[in-house]
């Protein structure tokens, strides 16, 4: 899995990109290796919150696209959240794909009949 990380309104540091790394290590072992996660982070001051920083992840899977998106005062705490949000819905699309191929295997193929004996036939 690939691993692009932006800052919008901040500096991202070399320490905020090897912690992102090892919180998304567990995610890039369940997706294949085309997989593509863009990571933004950004700081928005807002009147209600005023040290808000914003971990954004939006992860490229073949054919489906996982976002998460998660806020708080500290920027660690933000990755570490998306990150956990990000990983119950790579579970969720993972288990909802198993879920598919297996029911395409399981399906009952038609039955055949087989033919009955006379000996087994009640006397008309």
């Amino acid at each position: 899995m690939r691993i692009e990380v932006k800052g919008r309104n901040l500096q991202v540091s070399t320490e905020c990109i090897e912690l992102i790394e090892r919180r998304f290590a567990r995610i890039g072992k369940q997706v294949s290796q085309q997989a593509l996660l863009e990571i933004e982070l950004r700081f928005e001051p807002k009147t209600a919150a005023p040290d808000c920083q914003v971990a954004e992840a939006t992860l490229y899977l073949k054919g489906t696209t996982l976002r998460a998106e998660d806020a708080s005062r500290d920027l660690g705490h933000a990755i570490h959240l998306v990150s956990d949000e990000m990983s119950r819905q790579v579970k969720r699309h993972r288990d909802k794909r198993r879920n598919r191929r297996e029911g395409r295997v399981a399906m009952p193929s038609p039955m055949v009949v087989p033919e009955a004996s006379e000996e087994g036939l009640p006397a008309r």
